[in-house]
């Protein structure tokens, strides 16, 4: 296997213009750069584009590919990207020849959460790898008949998941028939340096609810809106603490804005304190850490997932109280992240954190550079997907 791989990474970042989704699918880019490779970025999802200003889906791409290109051109890529514009395929970064030339000869594609339309057209690479970003829900659409949706996956020579303990979780999570290979959100660590000045609050960002809950076997799996009726008490039990939600409404169940505020919770505005890929990364800097419950799914499915979020916030060095899904299999727990499976819990973690925060601050980088440096995570994922390849002729 050659050293240095010409490696396409599917994602989102034109199709969702934002600060948290800008970063999950650019630090597999950048990452991968760092590490020697040639890199290119396409987008070819065959959605309508979302613009936030507009708070849906527009005709129009000419904003979404301003911000895309903006991106490629800051970090260094300026002339690796593609972008498909649904209306009459129309494509936009890399002229056609090149691209067409880039697609027959890569090493590698990566098809981040599945975001490319049509994995097919994408078979001229030696090597194609699906990145599993949503664990439990893949599995449980694929157990559920979804056959269409099996087959885009079975396109792929090697599967990745978010889901690092999908083999133990079962039968919490069915069994697809696939060789679910555990990986992570890589995290570029010198993008996300540490600084010990911040608010006195904890915070996250956060989906009410992103899609509708999936039915399996007369189960439901669902958002964050169900598991966080749980924990609606929760300030009053840590006051002086607070916990600010830059909460973003749900699309299936609506943000219960006056309840929630009358329990004591802070509520923030995504849209207005971490809109864009900087603001984000301030926002995650400048909070005392983060205090999450997961999707209901997880939660049920206890697959190992953890969220590329509350990686962020590690980096940065700010510890995490975070609802279990499984990961306390293969992070450390108890310092830097502390979980919670109830309102107790979730009390105890936060008084630990403010009880000796420096502590637990240093902790939660030291996770980061262990478990989430992207050049580990990356070298990793490659080695496996090439020998996957290779040991199959």
């Amino acid at each position: 296997m050659s050293s240095r791989l010409r490696i396409i990474v599917s994602g989102l970042i034109a199709q969702y213009p934002l600060g948290g989704v800008t970063w999950d699918y650019l630090q597999y880019v950048s990452g991968l750069a760092r590490l020697g490779h040639e890199v290119y970025y396409f987008e070819d999802t065959g959605q309508w584009p979302y613009w936030p200003e507009n708070d849906g889906l527009v005709k129009g791409c000419e904003n979404n590919v301003r911000y895309l290109k903006g991106i490629m051109e800051r970090f260094g890529f300026a002339d690796n990207w593609a972008y498909r514009f649904v209306w009459q395929s129309q494509w936009f970064g890399l002229s056609e020849l090149r691209r067409k030339e880039v697609l027959a000869t890569a090493d590698l594609v990566l098809n981040v959460s599945g975001t490319l339309e049509d994995p097919k057209r994408y078979r001229g690479a030696k090597c194609m790898a699906y990145i599993d970003s949503d664990p439990v829900f893949t599995q449980v659409k694929i157990a559920a008949g979804n056959d269409y949706f099996r087959r885009l996956i079975d396109l792929h020579d090697v599967v990745f998941s978010f889901g690092e303990c999908l083999g133990e979780a079962m039968p919490q999570t069915p069994d697809t028939g696939h060789d679910w290979l555990p990986t992570r959100q890589p995290i570029v660590l010198d993008e996300w340096q540490k600084d010990d000045s911040c608010r006195d609050v904890f915070t996250t960002v956060m989906n009410w609810s992103s899609y509708k809950p999936v039915k399996f076997q007369g189960r439901l799996f669902g958002q964050k809106d169900i598991e966080f009726e749980h924990y609606l008490d929760l300030p009053a039990r840590i006051a002086p603490v607070q916990i600010e939600l830059a909460a973003k409404q749900g699309k299936e169940s609506k943000l219960p804005r006056e309840l929630l505020e009358h329990r004591g919770w802070k509520l923030v505005d995504p849209d207005l304190v971490c809109p864009d890929l900087d603001s984000y990364r301030s926002y995650i800097q400048g909070s005392y850490g983060e205090w999450s419950v997961a999707k209901n799914g997880y939660v049920q499915g206890q697959s190992g997932w953890f969220s590329g979020r509350s990686a962020c916030y590690l980096a940065a060095g700010r510890p995490v109280v975070v609802q279990e899904t499984g990961f306390s299999k293969w992070l450390p727990v108890g310092e830097g992240i502390l979980t919670f499976l109830d309102v107790a819990e979730a009390e105890a973690g936060i008084r630990a954190v403010s009880a000796d925060w420096q502590r637990h601050a240093r902790a939660a980088r030291a996770i980061a550079e262990e478990y989430f440096d992207a050049g580990r995570v990356l070298a990793s994922l490659i080695e496996r997907a090439m020998a996957r390849v290779e040991s199959h002729g």
